[in-house]
């Protein structure tokens, strides 16, 4: 266990209890003050210090636009490196939880989602972002050529890089904002019935349709909560051209998320494929930007 002897208050903490899920380098524990109120205690190593203050001055502002979520309370630094103090979300995974729904249920969570994007989506990007178009364009050079040599190849590759190639001008002119950049069920739960975002980590500032990429894991878990997400997020059916791009965003997710299931092992590797898989399915092999999963008669 990390020393948290220097942190303020810890010797009003009556239990402290390790947590090991998740994918994190940080040390995770619920600590429990001597009144009962449970906090989420995570440290970080040292190195990590300015990005840690910086995102927890973040995690502020989106806070006070009153988004549902893990809300910061303490910032400094202890023996083992730099702490993080939230409060405590008592509820259950979304994931665990939404098979179990009816289908109008997971529906309306998915409303909820989109609207809760929208609003982190309102706070704006710094004004030196460099162009989106350039900064896209230069990942997914990266990314292709790694592809190409990694060695393990989706049943259907050639899909995604033509419609990628054909596709590129649809980045021009693109918005940036506030991204939570991990936006999908693995990173919110249901406590009391309300849905709460969780785990910021990978934040940035980016195009906000680029949000969606992470769509993909709501869809194969539920339609319905995808269908929902989207529709929240736009008052209604999305217009075509956000179809186009998302298509184009996922189409280099796909082959990103094989890349980076590589240094995972095996196991990864078969759910990279096997979400790739499902992707050329619901796309017609990239031939419909409209995914079979958006069910346009559920309003």
């Amino acid at each position: 266990m990390a020393d948290l002897t220097d942190i303020p208050g810890f010797e009003s903490f009556t239990e402290i209890k390790p947590i090991t899920k998740g994918w994190s380098e940080d040390k995770k524990y619920c600590v429990i003050k001597a009144d009962g109120t449970k906090y989420l205690l995570r440290i970080s190593p040292i190195e990590r210090y300015e990005i840690r203050k910086s995102l927890f001055e973040m995690m502020k502002k989106v806070s006070a636009l009153g988004i549902p979520m893990c809300k910061p309370v303490e910032f400094g630094v202890c023996p083992d490196g730099v702490y993080v103090l939230h409060n405590w979300i008592e509820g259950e995974d979304l994931s665990d939880v939404l098979p179990n729904l009816s289908e109008t249920e997971q529906y309306e969570l998915g409303l909820k989602a989109g609207e809760i994007l929208q609003v982190i989506h309102s706070i704006p990007a710094p004004e030196n972002q460099v162009n989106w178009a350039e900064r896209v364009n230069r990942k997914i050079d990266t990314k292709m050529k790694k592809y190409q040599e990694c060695g393990i190849k989706i049943d259907g590759d050639d899909n995604f890089i033509k419609y990628i190639e054909q596709n590129r001008y649809l980045l021009e002119n693109r918005p940036q904002c506030f991204q939570h950049d991990d936006y999908h069920v693995g990173n919110m739960m249901l406590e009391n019935g309300e849905l709460i975002i969780i785990d910021f980590d990978r934040s940035d500032y980016g195009d906000p349709w680029e949000e969606f990429k992470s769509i993909t894991w709501n869809a194969q878990l539920s339609a319905s909560f995808a269908t929902g997400q989207v529709n929240g997020y736009f008052e209604g059916e999305p217009p075509l051209e956000f179809f186009k791009l998302l298509a184009f965003y996922i189409s280099g997710g796909s082959l990103a998320h094989v890349l980076g299931a590589v240094t995972w092992g095996q196991h990864e590797i078969d759910v990279a494929l096997n979400l790739a898989s499902n992707v050329l399915k619901w796309y017609d092999n990239m031939n419909n930007p409209v995914p079979t999963w958006y069910l346009r008669d559920f309003k």
